[in-house]
C-alpha cells in the first residue's frame, strides 16, 4: 500500500503542473519513429523526432543489428570490464574515434551516462567547472556529481565566461579548470562559439569539454561540431549521443588515448553497467560508415531545415535565434504552448510543446526537428496547419 505521506505529495504536485500547464503526456507510437508516425490509429506528420537522419529504421542498420543478434545474443551480458567487452565494441570505438579524427573513443550506454561519468572521473572538489547556462540536464547534473566548484557563464557569452574565468584564477583556489558546453544548444537551435572557446581555454589553462549530442550527424558535415571549427585537435572531450542522428542509442566520449584509459577504469556508468547490446553497437557502426560514405543525408537535413525554417519565419513565427535545423516556435505561456502544441496535433501535425523546467518559466515553446526523411510536401502540409493554428490562437497576425 502506498504511503498516506506520498499520495498526498504525488496528488497536490501533478494537480498544480497540470493547472500550470507544465504536464506532458507521453504518446506511445505503433511504428517506427519517421518522418509520419502513428499514434492511436492516426497519422502525424512527425517534427519532434531526434531521427535527424532518418537511419532509426534504415534498413541497412536493421540488418546488422540483426545479423548481430544472431551471432552475439540479445544482451552483452556484464559490464565492459569484466566480459561484457565483445569484438563489436572494440570495433564501434574504434569507429567512433576515426569519425571524430581523435586518438581514441570509449561507448556509454547513454550520451546522459556519458556526461555523469567522464565529468566527475576527471573533475573533483578540488576543480572548478565554467558552464554555460543553458547547458543540457545531463551537463548539469554531471558537474554536481564531481563535486566541484559550478560557476555558470551567461549562455555563448564569452566576455563573461572570460571574466570569470580570470576571477577564479586569481582566488587561486582550485586545481584543474574545465569549460564545458553543448556544441548545438537543443531549445533554441543555436551554436556554441567554439573558436572563441578554445582561445579562452588556451590562455588559462582550462580543458574543453563539448556535449556534441545534437551536434554529431549535424554539423561539420557530420562528424560534428567540432568538426565545423576544425578543432579536433584543440578540444580535450567530444561528448555525443548514438541515439539521435546516428539513430540508435547510447553515446560516447572521444579524445586522446590517456582520457580515454582513464575513463574506462574511473568512469562509473562504464563500471557498473551493462554494455550496449552488440546489436546496438553492431548498428551505431553502420550508421557511422554511412556518413562517412557521402554526406548526402547531411546535406538534406539542411535543406529540409533551412525549408520550414524559412517558412514558419515568412509565417511570423518567433523562431528565435535558430542556426541549425532545430527550429523552436517560441510562445512563451506555458498554457498557449501547450493548447498550440495540442492543436497542431489535432490537425496533423505531431510537435511537442516544451517548457519549465527543460526551458526556462516564460519562454515556452513547440520545438520542431526536421530530419532528411522528410518530403517537401509534407514540410507544406505541416507549415499550413501552423498557419491556420497560428492565427486560430494568435500566435501569429
Amino acid at each position: 500500500m502506498q504511503s498516506k505521506v506520498l499520495s498526498e505529495f504525488l496528488e497536490i504536485n501533478l494537480t498544480k503542473l497540470k493547472e500550470e500547464g507544465l504536464y506532458n503526456k507521453i504518446d506511445s507510437l505503433s511504428g517506427a519513429n519517421g518522418p509520419v508516425i502513428e499514434i492511436e490509429g492516426r497519422q502525424l506528420i512527425n517534427l519532434s523526432s531526434n531521427n535527424y537522419l532518418g537511419l532509426a529504421d534504415n534498413h541497412r542498420l536493421i540488418d546488422k543489428a540483426n545479423e548481430a543478434n544472431v551471432k552475439y545474443g540479445v544482451g552483452a551480458g556484464a559490464v565492459r570490464t569484466i566480459n561484457g567487452t565483445m569484438d563489436v565494441h572494440d570495433e564501434l570505438e574504434r569507429k567512433i574515434a576515426e569519425f571524430k579524427q581523435t586518438e581514441a573513443a570509449i561507448a556509454f550506454q547513454s550520451g546522459f551516462n556519458c556526461n555523469m561519468g567522464a565529468i566527475s572521473a576527471v573533475m573533483d572538489k578540488n576543480d572548478v567547472i565554467f558552464s554555460d547556462a543553458l547547458n543540457h540536464a545531463s551537463i548539469i547534473d554531471g558537474c554536481r556529481l564531481s563535486r566541484a566548484k559550478i560557476i555558470p557563464y551567461k549562455h555563448n557569452d564569452m566576455d563573461d565566461l572570460k571574466q570569470k574565468v580570470q576571477e577564479a584564477i586569481d582566488s587561486n583556489l582550485y586545481v584543474k579548470k574545465m569549460i564545458i558546453t553543448d556544441g548545438v544548444f537543443s531549445m533554441d537551435g543555436d551554436i556554441a562559439k567554439l573558436d572563441s572557446i578554445v582561445n579562452i581555454a588556451k590562455e588559462f589553462d582550462c580543458m574543453v569539454y563539448v556535449d556534441d549530442a545534437h551536434g554529431s550527424g549535424v554539423m561539420g558535415q557530420g562528424a560534428g561540431t567540432v568538426k565545423h571549427f576544425g578543432l579536433q585537435k584543440e578540444v580535450d572531450f567530444q561528448m555525443g549521443t548514438l541515439s539521435k542522428a546516428i539513430g540508435v542509442v547510447g553515446g560516447y566520449v572521444a579524445g586522446s588515448q590517456a582520457l580515454i584509459d582513464w575513463l574506462k577504469v574511473r568512469a562509473r556508468p562504464f563500471l557498473f553497467s551493462t554494455s550496449l547490446t552488440p546489436a546496438s553497437a553492431a548498428a551505431c557502426i553502420e550508421a557511422i560508415d554511412i556518413l562517412m560514405e557521402s554526406t548526402d543525408l547531411h546535406d538534406k537535413l539542411w535543406e529540409n531545415g533551412n525549408y520550414l525554417k524559412k517558412g514558419l519565419k515568412v509565417l511570423g513565427f518567433n523562431i528565435g535565434d535558430s542556426q541549425t535545423p532545430i527550429t523552436p516556435c517560441i510562445i512563451g505561456d506555458e498554457k498557449l504552448s501547450q493548447l498550440f502544441s495540442k492543436r497542431l496535433n489535432e490537425e496533423g501535425v505531431y510537435a511537442k510543446a516544451i517548457v519549465f523546467p527543460t526551458v526556462p518559466m516564460g519562454t515556452g515553446r513547440v520545438r520542431n526537428m526536421p530530419t532528411a526523411a522528410h518530403t517537401k510536401e509534407q514540410l507544406d502540409r505541416a507549415l499550413e496547419i501552423y498557419r491556420k493554428v497560428g492565427l486560430e490562437l494568435g500566435v501569429i497576425d
